[in-house]
């Protein structure tokens, strides 16, 4: 029996000794590589993690200590620890274990996360509430060094160090150098003053100068003053000291005992705390070493090769990308923004050819906006390029300077709709909710690589704000062609008309919508089909007309029927003195909508081909029985 199947929780690892310690460390690395090339998943950071997370686990008493983990992508090695080896398989699976930190799961996940940087702010509330309890527990946020560019986490270190609560934070830095690149002066200088041997020399010296009465005080404040000059020159931790926190570090994050050594130290020590501890992504796999960015979200991949396992097809994410900067070549106004997923976004390209119209802000979507509204001032056409559930973190940025401005800003949302495995927090599928109220605001839904090209024209020559929504995963046909005309805002495409039933899909509810009406004919069942294409404004007239001649509507979204499309088409038909037309809206409910596959999801709420025929044929059948009840 291995280590690994012997260890049921963090109690188990404080039997082992240094020697197990690092056996389990590589049996861990193994078991998530094993695993996840067979079911996908973040594998880069939670392979950096590993030594942190025994060291954590070996000091800290959990789960009375908490810990709050940063997004959650590290996690995995924790997972482990905590009794959830034999579900690991399940990882990211429907009806399995989440790929995040959850609460529902276990005892010793302390904080739900999934979006970046909100762990210092939750660890803080939670230190908080212990002191307000009168209780003594340690609370700790890991946070990763890119997700400490969002300003939400300089908001709550700000706060912290303010109060001067007692919070360690643990900065994970897995990208940035140690030392600044001048010269090996630089390096040794830093290795002594943020070194552990700079810090335990600087509390002996206050120590024995604040002991000597006659001198100590002044001696004292002389020290602080010379330690504050050094800082501000060269030490990297002096912004964190200016925030009130106690900066100590780096420490490599891959040396279990200085780890374990500096945690026993740092614990009984009071008032908030950062910690700096370097750790390199992907540690222990070398294909995930070499390109952490790849290894960051994986399918399955061979273990041998590191090479993925699925066939490569034309993604929306890069259909858009080949859109963007076939534009951009033919007008210099074009600019992109990103908020640190230049990869995700498929905007690798954009980024290499036109590096000086590439703006990659950081996690930080709230600057990504406001800063998309000066450009636009300036002049420029600046395209914000941000997945769904991330857009949804800058609601005031968008309304207030944007759309409140009628600037022409085009917000391009990527993973708009379910997404799969990363499940909850990361489903787009809010966005026309938040976005269809503001004023100004255009919203667009191509349903395939030809519409986002042609729509995508039409927004860069709008002088207003425009949202275009498009999913995860490959569009119909798999291909595009770049000479596509521009297609009017506004306009609907009647694809086919019906004298029974209306079936308006949204996006990339269309081709299911088309497969519905073909199983509805072979029923008897004459059903339109239409290709909104755009959910504001709307196509009034068109859509009207066809749903008028077809007398009862089915809309189908990839998104909350609530302030969803459905819920625009209801309003018009109500507006028009039509609201007598039955509707039926098809979406996800106003649930929480749990990981899977998309397929999984989509069958599992009857949003199939065969299920939208299914309920589309129960709103006949309803209508049929209405009109036949005899009237009072």
């Amino acid at each position: 029996m291995s280590l690994l199947e012997k260890i049921q929780s963090p109690a188990d690892v404080k039997t082992l000794s240094r020697d197990e310690l690092l056996t389990l460390a590589a049996e861990i690395r193994k078991f998530m590589i094993d695993a996840v090339s067979e079911i996908g998943g973040h594998l880069a950071s939670s392979l950096g993690a590993v030594e942190l997370t025994l060291a954590l686990h070996r000091v800290f008493q959990l789960p009375e200590d908490m810990i709050v983990w940063d997004v959650g992508h590290q996690t995995y090695a924790h997972k482990l620890l905590t009794g959830r080896r034999e579900q690991f398989h399940s990882l990211r699976q429907f009806q399995g274990i989440s790929g995040f930190p959850k609460r529902e799961e276990s005892e010793y996940d302390t904080f739900n996360t999934g979006h970046s940087s909100t762990s210092i702010s939750a660890a803080l509330g939670l230190a908080r509430a212990r002191d307000l309890a009168g209780k003594k527990h340690k609370v700790v946020a890991v946070i990763g060094d890119g997700s400490l560019s969002n300003g939400l986490a300089f908001e709550a270190l700000n706060d912290a160090g303010h109060k001067k609560t007692d919070l360690m934070v643990i900065l994970n830095d897995n990208r940035m150098s140690i030392s600044s690149p001048v010269g090996g002066l630089s390096h040794y200088l830093n290795q002594i003053i943020t070194g552990r041997m700079y810090n335990r020399l600087k509390e002996q010296v206050e120590s024995l100068l604040a002991s000597i009465p006659a001198v100590g005080k002044p001696a004292l404040k002389l020290t602080n003053y010379l330690e504050e000059i050094t800082k501000g020159l060269i030490v990297p931790g002096v912004l964190f000291e200016e925030l009130g926190l106690r900066y100590l570090g780096p420490v490599d994050g891959h040396d279990l005992t200085a780890l374990m050594t500096t945690f026993e130290r740092v614990r009984t020590l009071p008032g908030p705390i950062l910690l700096h501890v370097i750790t390199k992504k992907g540690k222990g796999f070398e294909h995930a070493e070499k390109n952490p960015v790849a290894f960051h979200g994986t399918p399955q991949f061979d273990t041998c090769t590191g090479e993925s396992k699925t066939c490569p097809a034309l993604t929306f994410s890069q259909a858009f990308s080949q859109s963007l900067l076939h534009l951009a070549d033919r007008d210099e106004r074009v600019v992109a923004i990103v908020a640190a997923m230049t990869s995700g976004t498929a905007l690798d390209d954009f980024a290499a050819k036109l590096p000086e119209r590439f703006f990659d802000v950081g996690i930080a979507e709230s600057h990504a906006v406001t800063l998309a509204g000066g450009l636009a001032v300036g002049g420029v056409r600046p395209v914000v390029v941000i997945y769904s559930t991330f857009l949804q973190r800058a609601y005031d940025q968008i309304l207030h300077d944007i759309c409140l401005q009628n600037l022409p800003v085009v917000f391009a949302l990527d993973r708009a709709g379910v997404v799969g495995e990363d499940g909850p927090t990361h489903h787009g599928i809010y966005d026309i909710a938040y976005l269809r109220h503001m004023p100004n605001m255009t919203i667009l839904a191509p349903s395939n690589a030809q519409e986002l090209l042609g729509l995508l024209k039409s927004a860069l020559e709008r002088n207003g704000p425009t949202a275009i929504r498009y999913p995860r995963g490959s569009v119909p046909n798999g291909e595009i062609q770049l000479d596509q005309a521009p297609i009017p805002i506004g306009r609907a495409r009647l694809i086919q008309p019906g004298r029974d039933v209306l079936i308006m899909g949204l996006g990339n509810m269309l081709v299911p919508a088309l497969d519905a009406a073909k199983i509805l004919a072979g029923q008897g069942v004459q059903a339109g089909v239409m290709d909104p294409r755009s959910v504001k404004p709307l196509d009034a007239d068109a859509i009207c007309q066809a749903a008028q001649a077809a007398g009862a509507v089915v809309t189908v979204e990839d998104h909350v029927t609530t302030g969803g499309f459905g819920s625009a088409i209801l309003e018009l038909l109500q507006s028009r003195g039509l609201a007598r037309i039955p509707v039926r809206c098809l979406g996800w409910p106003d649930e929480i909508i749990s990981q899977g596959s998309c397929e999984q999801l989509f069958q599992q709420y009857r949003l199939t081909a065969e299920g939208i025929a299914q309920q589309a044929a129960d709103l006949l059948k309803t209508q049929q029985q209405s009109l036949a009840q005899p009237s009072e």
